[in-house]
């Protein structure tokens, strides 16, 4: 599958690895940057959704979506991401990732607004539970675009390629390949959300998150296959 990825906006706090490990399967392990573990939230917009060797599904080219995940590997290798939730605009697209490749998607209604470098943007769950659920978030878009360095903590959240799902009780991997994302500072004016919480994390109170910006890649999605 082919896919565009716009107006990423990351948003990472630290937890204890004991708050994340119960809500993750125990095949995997916390994956920890000098011994502290994150949850991240991230908005962003889905476009261009094309298939390799089938026509594309009406109606879910594209949408907006915001997740909320960790990092995990295996056994010290295949460094990827667990998905909490992931929340997008489009009922079928949410059907569809559901039933085929085991994610916790939820429709939601979305809603994203871009005023030169200021971007709003806004989230309300309706489907399944729990509920209520959702964030309302305005930040300002900062600096110039780079990769990140390999052994960096920006490279730690954002360089992820793998992907894990629980699908029947069996743990599945799937590949992303996309160029390094070109990452920007971004400065947050409004954050409101319950999307952690609806998760079962509590996040930090009074801490400001770390925030990065992507303004797009282009990227590629392999098929999940069982993990051993």
């Amino acid at each position: 599958m082919f896919q565009r990825w716009a107006e990423l906006l990351f948003l990472h706090w630290t937890l204890p690895v004991d708050a994340i490990r119960p809500l993750v399967p125990h095949g995997l392990e916390i994956d920890t940057y000098e011994g502290r573990a994150y949850v991240g939230l991230v908005p962003f917009t889905m476009s261009g959704i094309r298939y390799a060797r089938a026509p594309s599904i009406p109606g879910t080219t594209q949408f907006h979506e915001v997740n909320v995940r960790t990092y995990v590997h295996r056994e010290g290798r295949d460094p990827g991401v667990w998905f909490f939730s992931l929340d997008a605009a489009n009922p079928l697209a949410v059907l569809v990732a559901r039933r085929a490749w085991g994610l916790p998607y939820h429709r939601a209604r979305m809603s994203l607004t871009i005023e030169g470098d200021r971007v709003a943007y806004r989230s309300d769950r309706l489907w399944p539970g729990p509920t209520p659920a959702g964030c309302d978030l305005a930040y300002h878009v900062e600096g110039r675009p780079s990769a990140a360095e390999p052994g960096t903590l920006e490279h730690f959240l954002a360089e992820r390629y793998i992907l894990y799902a629980d699908r029947r009780g069996r743990l599945r991997q799937g590949r992303v390949h996309h160029p390094p994302y070109p990452l920007q500072p971004a400065r947050v004016l409004r954050l409101e959300e319950t999307l952690l919480a609806a998760a079962g994390l509590a996040r930090p109170p009074g801490v400001e998150p770390i925030a990065h910006y992507a303004r797009e890649v282009r990227v590629r999605v392999f098929p999940l296959r069982a993990e051993a």
